[in-house]
């Protein structure tokens, strides 16, 4: 008799276990079907090296439209010095159009913010604006950052894209040059690990034309991630650029930090079209990388690191690139890294932030 109910105990356990995937896949299926974007954008800029760019409600009415869910949005934190004395009258638009140097920008942030607050509910719940407009050698940065959360609640989801080495743009900041192990890097982690902020961080793997051997930046990286393992990281690129191509045997390298508990607050974004040159290069490539993604499909995001396009299709041309990969990965994994993670990351973002500016800010 007694191994009579236990056998029933079990069974009914078992059915109910069936019926619960049952309806769990059921229901992500129906959240795939009923959602007819193409995907949501990890990796935004809305103004370029000048500060110049596109209205925010132009962007969600006729960039995103009905191809495009959500997005991130934020500017470019530095700006491009137009110095006469280097070329004259010709404006500069772009850090390789002069010899000129960078400098922080800050108001970077009230601009996006004003942007957002104008416009209406349902077009701010598809944007997620991130803060950017500090100077990453300071020890004053969190101040900023904190200042402009207690002074626009309920509109930043993250800071980011900062970068930290970057190829050809670091050299040319003014001032003192970014760090790995500044400790002012080290008060930015810690407080987007209080408030929830997530942190989208450009830095490549290695310096531009580099000897063989260790990547010169990856363990300094892999250190930062490791001190900071509350704070949500977004690996900006896979920490490839324009000629910062995949160093050696970089598959099995990402899969030894995605399986470390080490890295488990770390992500990657598949952002850039320059990104996308080296990932889509040749079947082998495509092979790899799908390989790593599937192994891991709730660690990786797509972003079209667009810069103010004027047309959609230049916001989707970044998307169909990667089509053989979206064919490689299948489309369970695919709906993950193009919306579902996205959604996962940054709602929980939203929630912690939303949480914090509630008992921080001061209402009257």
């Amino acid at each position: 008799m007694k191994n009579k109910y236990i056998l029933s105990f079990f069974r009914s356990t078992y059915l109910s276990l069936l019926l619960f995937v049952a309806f769990s896949t059921l229901a992500i299926t129906n959240a795939q079907s009923n959602d007819k974007h193409l995907f949501h954008d990890a990796h935004f800029h809305i103004t370029n090296y000048i500060q110049e760019g596109i209205e925010m409600e132009f962007y969600v009415d006729s960039i995103l439209g009905d191809k495009v869910g959500r997005s991130t949005v934020f500017g470019l934190p530095l700006q491009q010095q137009w110095s006469y004395r280097v070329t004259g009258e010709a404006a500069p638009t772009y850090y390789l159009d002069t010899d000129a140097p960078l400098y922080y920008y800050s108001f970077c942030d009230a601009w996006i913010a004003m942007q957002y607050k104008n416009l209406p509910k349902e077009k701010q719940e598809r944007l997620d604006p991130m803060i950017i407009g500090f100077n990453v050698t300071d020890m004053y940065a969190t101040d900023h950052i904190k200042r402009v959360l207690t002074t626009f609640p309920g509109v930043f989801t993250g800071i980011g894209e900062f970068s930290i080495h970057k190829e050809f743009v670091s050299a040319k900041i003014s001032g003192d040059v970014a760090s790995l192990t500044d400790p002012a890097l080290d008060r930015i982690f810690e407080f987007c690990a209080e408030t929830g902020l997530l942190v989208l961080i450009h830095n490549d793997i290695d310096n531009p034309f580099p000897k063989p051997g260790k990547p010169n930046y990856l363990n300094g990286f892999q250190d930062l991630v490791e001190r900071h393992p509350n704070t949500t990281v977004i690996w900006a690129h896979l920490g490839l650029g324009r000629i910062i191509k995949p160093i050696e045997d970089m598959g099995e390298l990402f899969l030894d930090m995605l399986a470390d508990p080490a890295y488990k607050n770390l992500y990657f974004d598949l952002s850039w079209d320059e990104t996308a040159k080296w990932l889509m290069s040749s079947d082998k490539a495509i092979s790899r990388t799908a390989e790593v993604i599937s192994k891991y499909p709730d660690r990786f995001m797509f972003g079209t690191d667009n810069v103010a396009p004027l047309q959609q299709e230049k916001q989707l041309n970044v998307y169909h690139i990667y089509d053989p990969l979206w064919k490689a990965i299948g489309e369970e994994t695919t709906y993950k890294v193009t919306k579902g993670n996205y959604e996962r990351l940054f709602n929980d973002a939203r929630t912690k932030v939303r949480t914090w500016e509630k008992a921080n800010v001061k209402t009257k």
